[in-house]
């Protein structure tokens, strides 16, 4: 069996063998609030899959009442197997979402995600554009197509042998043997995609896509063309998207208590130590923050920010200090 880390290990890196999955909250709306009611942790697929996933995200509830979690999405492909209740398990692959995602959780659940490199979900449903799914959530055995098999052919989808099982090793094991049954070849044009998009994740100097072209020796159209065809989404909406995150970010962790450090995803516990770091206190400089991120003017960052997740970031910071 491939090795791979034990719930917590942190990193998250393009290649395989690099180090483990990421432990920042970067997407989730009031990160403390949901670890605080739900068990969340992110696992290492194993190694084959490694530079394709960013990680496999597990998350278990039991609540007493309703509870209402919100995600702004990377640009990334998931393939979520999930079970609500007593109701049969299903799976479905969720293209991006282009608006803020809201899942009312209820009574007793629990999902086992695969989270997708943004350009890394191609090789494993090679007969269309990843533009095809970005907005739907379609059931995946309507997705997955069994690579070299006859047209057509479909692998088998069992969401209950990756749902049902207590223990959690045995549920990873099951999403490694569904994903490497998929058979996915080498891609250089996957390959390349995923790196134009880690380095617009990271490179903060990358503000418009001309520079992107630019830098990657090639017309905005032709990453225009790339990025629907592998991503899903276009590189100015992956610049977007990363830099709203970091202002939501920002917003949570900003603060005279910063000292108590930025909230990271627990080490495989309930999350109630999460929930005590919450970093709170002044509001951020919006203003410096929009100049750092590459907006114009403050007011382009507050209408971003307003149209992803519902709130001016003044108001959302307002509810993450001390009342």
């Amino acid at each position: 069996m491939a090795s791979r880390s034990e719930p917590g290990v942190a990193g998250g890196a393009p290649t395989a063998g690099g180090p483990g999955p990421r432990r920042d909250t970067r997407g989730i709306v009031d990160a403390p609030e949901l670890f605080a009611r739900v068990r969340f942790r992110r696992r290492e697929p194993a190694l084959p899959l490694r530079p394709y996933l960013e990680h496999y995200w597990l998350l278990d509830w039991d609540l007493p009442e309703p509870y209402v979690t919100h995600v702004v999405p990377h640009p990334s492909v998931n393939a979520v197997f999930q079970r609500y209740g007593d109701e049969e398990p299903w799976a479905e692959v969720a293209g991006i979402g282009l608006g803020l995602f809201t899942q009312k959780l209820r009574g007793r659940g629990r999902v086992c995600g695969v989270q997708f490199r943004p350009g890394g979900f191609r090789p494993f449903a090679p007969g269309r554009p990843v533009s095809a799914w970005t907005g739907h959530r379609v059931p995946a055995a309507d997705v997955f197509t069994a690579a070299g098999g006859p047209a057509g052919a479909a692998p088998s989808v069992d969401a209950a042998a990756v749902v049902l099982p207590e223990e959690e090793n045995a549920r990873v094991d099951a999403l490694d043997a569904f994903l490497l049954s998929l058979r996915p070849e080498a891609d250089p044009q996957a390959d390349h995609a995923m790196a134009l998009v880690e380095r617009v994740r990271t490179d903060r100097t990358i503000r418009r896509v001309a520079q992107l072209a630019a830098a990657d020796g090639v017309t905005a159209r032709t990453l225009q063309r790339l990025f629907a065809a592998y991503v899903g989404v276009g590189p100015k909406w992956v610049i977007l998207r990363y830099r709203i995150h970091e202002a939501l970010e920002r917003a949570e962790a900003d603060g005279p208590a910063a000292d108590a450090g930025r909230t990271v995803v627990p080490d495989g516990g309930t999350g109630a130590d999460a929930a005590g770091a919450r970093s709170r206190g002044v509001e951020p400089d919006w203003s410096a923050l929009a100049a750092e991120l590459g907006y114009s003017d403050q007011a382009h960052l507050v209408r971003d920010f307003t149209a992803t997740v519902g709130v001016p970031p003044t108001a959302y910071a307002a509810t993450r200090t001390p009342g």
